[in-house]
């Protein structure tokens, strides 16, 4: 996989959102992981990606992530690279994993997260870097992604 970053810093916010519309949402070619789920993105999922919170508590999501950012297309290799490691997703209002949550990892710490919503088919959540160890390890710690009928075949 190329994995390769963008220089989000030399780029205004509107060319970035522009970028994430052409390369996720309007894409010339559906998106689909290396086992074959058709991956949705909107043009509103680009704050809840690119945005970090100042307050994780408020989760305000005001400020603009160029860390995040620069790794845009990260998403799509990630969701392409079979070699991958795949958790169960937490979902943090319930304090439970889910199955129909579904976190890649790769390069040691990049996450992507897609909500399965149907055979083969889901909607993209988040991507970000995991910058801190003990949320790392909860990570590694978390469930192994089940495949279920009612998700691949």
């Amino acid at each position: 996989m190329a994995y390769k970053k963008i220089k989000s810093y030399e780029m205004s916010e509107l060319e970035l959102r522009q970028l994430w519309r052409d390369t996720y949402c309007a894409p010339s070619t559906p998106i689909y992981t290396f086992d074959g789920i058709l991956v949705k993105f909107y043009d509103d999922m680009f704050d809840h990606a690119f945005y970090e919170s100042d307050n994780r508590k408020t989760r305000d999501k005001s400020i603009l992530s160029y860390n995040r950012l620069e790794k845009m297309l990260w998403i799509k290799d990630c969701l392409l690279d079979s070699t991958c490691v795949i958790k169960q997703g937490w979902n943090r209002d319930k304090k439970i994993y889910e199955n129909n949550r579904r976190v890649a990892l790769i390069k040691g710490n990049y996450i992507v997260i897609i909500a399965l919503t149907g055979f083969k088919k889901a909607k993209f959540i988040t991507a970000y870097q995991i910058l801190e160890d003990n949320n790392l390890s909860l990570f590694i710690s978390a469930p192994d992604w089940i495949k279920e009928e009612k998700y691949v075949d």
